[in-house]
């Protein structure tokens, strides 16, 4: 027995025990060594000109035996010496894969030669799983085999053995069942094959295993209710080729849609398909979708943004949240790139690649929602009615960082059209008198028209922009301008239009400061108003607290009881209720405080607000018409 060559065995624990997050990647990492023998007899043959070595000729091969608790992975790639088996398995952290890396690096064949290890420790994490490991190798071109034998920390030995044929093969003893684990499942069928798909579905060479299949049934069998007579055969478990290798012309749309719904569990199509690559200081490629509609908890904390990410075929992680900002955390896909990864390979080891590819995937999925915007409204209608909530999130949530990705992606319903429009939209139509976007807040469009200040702003040919949900006044407040325009609510006191008549506030001065006495504090302010036309009565209010940011403030844990909109009861001077109060002033100065209450009460009822002791209100206004 032989001991490993390190400094102290704990190295060979931490390997086992600390590196990787889940026992299961021990299968990825022993087929990745694999595919790297394969590789570096396929880059020999290249190299040396040998003939007879083509890609067709190599596979990988997975038998599991339950009753002996074996599991047993082979190639037939370059193989090892008892010198390599020594060298590679008895020297913790020596990656002869790593060495060939550098070797092959610059060769004109690199392209047909993607090996995947790079520190010499993948293979130690079949210890997580096995008690034992024997690994019997025949070197290319050699006629001695050798097996290398370990049961972890205690040290190893190699000895001279039998193969037939060039290649490596491993042979896993499976550990006893725990409490915790259940190493057995290693060994079922279901198991090898999901965990093959999950991780090592492109590995470039076949991996096949001897599954079970059953016989056809006659109809008389079936009637009798007899079992079905099952067999083996061999059957690849993997694709090989990654769909986003392939060149975009070779691919058909319901490739690329069968592919996204059989990876992310969709039933829909996506809506678009963004299939990119990139060569220079990262090079990459990236198979991107933007869903048909949002999943069931896209809008909870459960849910989890990222793409998989994958270094030469090899799945690496399955959800890597750094790819893709909060607001474009709809983007299902995954990115396939050479990055520097840690140890474990579960992580990366640098951000500064990823950043970059980040960097280039955020441009690229703006650039393609820009163009499904400008040559496909209807589509891009339906990806924002799913997702445009996540957008206007973005906006408020990066306090205006996200201003230049977002500002054109957005869109709000329009009250003249009806429809969606972007905010260049709005102001492309915007009268040459037109100073400001204007926008109203309320529950629904319908209820954005419906508020007394939207009739004088469209009879002034101007559009009126509704914002139905909480976040849209934040957002367009994190805005600022859009296009050197500002945003202005039509809750605002000054709405910026001609018709406000400051004479006649001055004018009626005594009984505008009697109704506000009257209310006691409710209102920071009461006037008299020429831009209402219909409507009697209507609440504004002055200040960065609108009424509508006051209503969505109270909803929110912990609210502060402080946050109010300065309130402005306005009066339309134009409606006979004006001329009913000035008669009331004039005659009964003390029943102007019930006259008060009930415009207070109704303006506040109109602007979707609370009242709170309706029955006095009630009260009142029967009094009144009594």
């Amino acid at each position: 027995m032989k001991s490993f060559k390190t400094q102290s065995k704990r190295v060979l624990d931490l390997m086992i025990n600390s590196i990787y997050t889940h026992k299961e990647i021990f299968l990825r990492e022993l087929l990745s060594n694999c595919s790297d023998a394969i590789d570096k007899l396929y880059y020999k043959g290249l190299k040396e000109g040998l003939s007879g070595l083509t890609r067709s000729d190599f596979q990988i091969e997975i038998a599991a035996d339950k009753k002996n608790r074996t599991l047993t992975i082979s190639d037939n790639g370059i193989g090892m010496t008892a010198e390599e088996l020594e060298e590679n398995l008895g020297t913790i952290a020596k990656s002869g894969t790593f060495d060939f890396r550098n070797e092959a690096k610059d060769a004109k064949e690199k392209d047909d030669v993607n090996v995947i290890g790079q520190f010499g420790v993948g293979f130690y994490s079949a210890f997580m799983v096995a008690e034992k490991v024997e690994v019997t190798s025949k070197a290319f071109g050699s006629e001695e085999a050798n097996v290398w034998v370990s049961s972890g920390t205690e040290g190893y030995e190699i000895k001279p053995a039998k193969r037939d044929s060039n290649g490596t093969t491993i042979k896993l003893y499976i550990k006893k069942d725990t409490d915790d684990e259940k190493y057995e499942n290693f060994l079922e069928e279901y198991e090898i094959r999901s965990l093959v798909k999950k991780y090592s579905d492109y590995i470039r060479y076949p991996i096949k295993m001897e599954v079970t299949k059953y016989k056809e049934q006659s109809e008389e069998d079936r009637k009798e209710g007899k079992p079905r007579e099952e067999y083996k055969e061999a059957e690849t478990l993997n694709s090989m080729t990654p769909l986003w290798k392939k060149n975009k012309s070779e691919i058909t749309a319901d490739e690329y849609n069968k592919f996204y719904k059989d990876t992310f569990y969709d039933y829909e199509d996506p809506i678009k398909v963004i299939h990119t690559s990139t060569e220079g200081a990262v090079s990459y490629k990236a198979l991107l979708f933007i869903p048909s509609a949002a999943p069931y908890n896209y809008y909870s904390k459960d849910y989890e943004k990222g793409l998989k990410l994958y270094t030469d075929g090899v799945m690496i992680m399955d959800r890597c949240a750094d790819l893709l900002p909060d607001c474009f955390s709809f983007v299902k896909g995954l990115v396939d790139s050479e990055l520097t990864l840690n140890i474990s390979r579960e992580t990366i080891q640098h951000d500064r690649q990823l950043k970059l590819i980040a960097s280039n995937l955020e441009k690229k999925i703006k650039s393609e929602l820009l163009d499904l915007q400008k040559n496909d409204r209807e589509k891009y209608d339906k990806f924002f009615a799913a997702f445009g909530l996540q957008l206007k999130y973005g906006l408020y949530s990066g306090w205006g960082m996200n201003k230049e990705l977002l500002e054109d992606l957005v869109m709000f319903k329009s009250a003249k059209e009806d429809k969606y429009i972007t905010l260049k939209e709005y102001v492309d139509g915007m009268k040459d008198d037109q100073k400001f976007i204007y926008y109203g807040s309320a529950k629904s469009e319908s209820a954005v028209k419906s508020l007394p200040q939207s009739e004088k702003i469209l009879d002034l040919g101007y559009d009126i922009l509704c914002f139905t949900d909480d976040v849209d006044e934040f957002a367009v407040k994190m805005l600022g301008k859009y296009a050197d325009k500002d945003f202005k609510n039509i809750l605002d006191e000054d709405l910026g239009v001609s018709g406000e008549d400051d004479a006649k506030n001055e004018e009626d001065k005594d009984l505008l400061t009697a109704v506000k006495d009257a209310l006691d504090g409710k209102v920071a302010k009461v006037k008299a108003s020429t831009v209402l036309k219909s409507h009697p009565v209507c609440l504004s209010s002055e200040g960065e607290i609108s009424i509508e940011m006051e209503k969505v403030l109270s909803k929110m844990p912990n609210a502060q009881e402080g946050v109010k909109a300065n309130k402005v009861l306005e009066i339309n001077v134009n409606h006979p209720i004006y001329q009913k109060l000035k008669d009331v002033y004039a005659s009964d100065k003390d029943k102007i405080s019930d006259y008060a209450e009930v415009l207070y009460g109704a303006a506040r009822l109109i602007a979707g607000l609370n009242i709170d002791e309706p029955t006095a209100l009630t009260d009142k206004i029967f009094s009144l018409l009594a």
